[in-house]
């Protein structure tokens, strides 16, 4: 058993002058306190990878620069899934009794840190080094290609991807550390510059600075707990030109594997945090997850389903579409927001109930995928 007891998250966009393990600190700092913890202790570590700083051993290196001496230290690389691995991973190192509160932090000055061209070709590294990467394709090149195959099977449209931007930025607009706060319409996302075809500008995630982190402890600090009730991993590929088709991806398997482990159903859950990279990231994973039907998951969002007063509360921070997304950091973010949904802390975000919680992260080109239900407990 172990518990979520403490989250820190900086605000998202530019932090001109910071480092990734200034990002880090301030986060981590911010998730010990939260916790009611002191640094010492605090005897186990996970921390992600940074492209702008890709040190070979980045959780030492961390521990030294924040004054850590863990009995447990690692640092693990998923893609965009590493920020729910780790968590899955604390959980595991808790229950082995390895260590008893283990500090997980993402962060990376993705934005003033380094280049446009040198993120874009950071990134492009997922891709195949002998049959992809030469064609010269980009993470939303393989994204649009997904996207392009998802609206030929399912007959879904360009303006029903675009749903899912409009109801991210909704959600940013209430939270005062997100990148984005300007309100925007299906029409303006239709009207943004296209980036990798069907996918415009508006149907994907920013580049920026930020930092998360989170405690996860053998026993509750505070008044409220939150339980990790259940946690599963999927992996069914790297590269995308070797995807199995596109209903037989690993977040469905994850999702089973995950609701085995926690004694957890669909209809159980009451709050959703899912990886959002691209519009069409959030529209599968939804559908793969079963909280919509193959297709469907667009009218459920116009239908106000995952709204914050919805049946189904959706990354109600705005996920990595407006939020922002700083590599291992950005998907963090969703845990933060649910751990405060879940004490009751959302301010102006609140929603009714966060009882249980599904959430979802994927790596790579939908590559690899953890699931993981939380729950509250007093």
């Amino acid at each position: 058993m172990s518990f979520i007891t403490g989250v820190g998250l900086t605000p998202y966009g530019k932090h001109e002058g910071s480092s990734t393990l200034d990002l880090m600190s301030t986060a981590s700092q911010l998730a010990i306190d939260d916790a009611g913890l002191k640094r010492a202790e605090v005897d186990g570590l996970l921390c992600g990878y940074s492209t702008t700083m890709p040190h070979i051993m980045l959780a030492t290196v961390f521990a030294e620069h924040f004054g850590l001496r863990p009995a447990y230290c690692h640092a693990v690389q998923v893609g965009g899934a590493t920020g729910m691995a780790m968590a899955m991973l604390a959980h595991q190192v808790v229950e082995a009794g390895l260590a008893r509160h283990v500090l997980v932090v993402g962060g990376e000055n993705r934005l003033t840190g380094q280049s446009r061209d040198a993120s874009i070709q950071a990134l492009a590294q997922v891709g195949h080094p002998a049959y992809e990467l030469p064609l010269g394709p980009t993470i939303p090149a393989y994204y649009g290609l997904v996207a392009s195959r998802y609206m030929h099977e399912y007959g879904v449209t360009q303006e029903d991807l675009a749903a899912f931007a409009v109801l991210m930025r909704a959600h940013a607009r209430t939270h005062p550390g997100a990148q984005f706060h300007d309100a925007i319409t299906v029409a303006d996302v239709m009207a943004s510059k296209p980036v990798a075809s069907p996918l415009k500008l508006l149907d994907c995630c920013p580049v920026s600075d930020g930092g998360a982190a989170f405690i996860v402890s053998r026993e509750p600090t505070g008044d409220i707990g939150v339980r990790v009730r259940g946690c599963a991993q999927a992996h069914t590929h790297q590269h995308v030109t070797a995807a199995p088709a596109l209903s037989q991806l690993g977040a469905e398997i994850a999702i089973a594997r995950a609701k085995q482990s926690a004694g957890v159903a669909i209809g159980d859950v009451r709050y959703a945090a899912v990886y959002d990279s691209f519009t069409i990231t959030l529209a599968m994973l939804l559908e793969d997850l079963g909280l919509a039907g193959r297709g469907e998951a667009a009218a459920r969002v116009r239908d106000g389903y995952f709204g914050r007063d919805g049946d189904m509360p959706l990354n109600t921070h705005g996920g990595l579409l407006s939020y922002g997304h700083c590599g291992v950091g950005g998907a963090m973010a969703h845990l933060v927001e649910t751990h405060l949904q879940m004490t009751a802390r959302a301010g102006n975000r609140q929603v009714r109930d966060a009882s249980v919680a599904l959430l979802h992260g994927d790596g790579g080109v939908l590559s690899s995928h953890v699931s993981m239900f939380l729950e509250r407990v007093r």
